[in-house]
């Protein structure tokens, strides 16, 4: 069965928004500059942020990468939103593996780089400072509310992914990567 979904309902033009019905019927009405949709928001900016990386994304291997994610970023609103789906470690042990894989074939780092290079690596170095940002909000309602822990996780190691994807990115096409040897 298909369900249509409104582009616009009204019920959130006094500044509240639902939130899935937990059984009851009924849907939890919030705030929209609640802690759970100020998490939920910055979530919903990186995965859009992330749609625009894969309009730049010129490696092959990376976009399957990028759409996995999107895909787990969606779960994890619909998570914080009250469905009862559920999100295990695979996702994070995922992103382990890829990571280990590429670190493999770039330069071992000793300090500190900036972002810059071609146009799909700084993207994909702001979608990383994004994805910190989302986790400081996530963290935030962890601290009033009770959050699966394997999401905290996975943003954590989500933002160490995009740092390597921006690495292989200027990788691949043979842009040096500018280090910051700090104060002289």
């Amino acid at each position: 069965m298909i369900v249509e979904m409104p582009i616009y309902t009204k019920k959130g033009d006094k500044g509240k928004t639902g939130l899935i019905s937990q059984g009851n019927g009924e849907k939890a009405r919030v705030t929209k500059d609640s802690t759970r949709i100020e998490a939920i928001g910055a979530i919903d900016e990186l995965n859009s942020y992330l749609g625009i990386c894969l309009s730049f994304c010129n490696i092959h291997a990376h976009a399957p990468i990028l759409k996995g994610i999107q895909e787990n970023l969606f779960t994890v609103n619909s998570i914080l939103a009250g469905s009862d789906l559920k999100f295990s470690k695979a996702p994070t042990a995922k992103l382990e593996k890829e990571i280990d894989k590429i670190d493999l074939k770039i330069r071992k780092l000793t300090t500190f780089v900036f972002p810059a290079g071609t146009v799909f690596a700084t993207h994909l170095m702001y979608a990383r400072a994004m994805t910190r940002k989302a986790e400081r909000r996530v963290v935030a309602l962890s601290n009033i509310e009770r959050v699966n822990p394997n999401i905290l996780t996975y943003l954590n190691r989500l933002s160490d992914m995009l740092f390597t994807l921006f690495r292989d990115a200027n990788h691949e096409y043979g842009v040096g990567e500018a280090y910051w040897k700090g104060k002289s």
